[in-house]
């Protein structure tokens, strides 16, 4: 039940993701066929990749101030003493799950590729939870 709907958030996301890019792409498209006639192929180009370089800055600078609000909301909730300052890492990992789904989706999906591409990790894993259970 939890992993159907962690795959179709997921799949809800990439369709979401999709469906932005490819509305910047036509944008861009439109903007360069609007400033072609004027300023010809190459100051047209020059037109999209600043309107591209501006997007990106707005991107990183929206970024940013939320990168920096949940830094100014951790220290408070750590001087209030109820951070995570003493959690341990479950506890810090289910809180970013929680807080951000999409982040962990992403980081889980990366994690899944890199094993698949290196099967000593997994074997190390299994042997590490194979190890772990003989000892209890």
């Amino acid at each position: 039940m939890i992993i159907e709907r962690t795959l179709a958030a997921l799949a809800t996301a990439a369709a979401i993701v999709a469906a932005v890019v490819i509305s910047i792409v036509a944008a861009f498209f439109t903007l360069y066929a609007l400033v072609k006639p004027s300023l010809g192929e190459a100051g047209a180009s020059a037109v999209v990749a600043g309107a591209a370089a501006v997007l990106a800055i707005v991107i990183a600078l929206v970024a940013a101030a939320r990168l920096e609000a949940d830094r100014r909301k951790s220290k408070a909730a750590e001087s209030q003493g109820t951070g995570a300052a003493g959690a341990d890492l479950a506890g810090m990992i289910l809180g970013v799950v929680k807080d951000r789904p999409m982040l962990s989706a992403g980081a889980a999906i990366a994690v899944g590729v890199y094993a698949l591409r290196n099967p000593a990790l997994i074997s190390a894993v299994v042997r590490g939870f194979m190890d772990g259970r003989g000892k209890t």
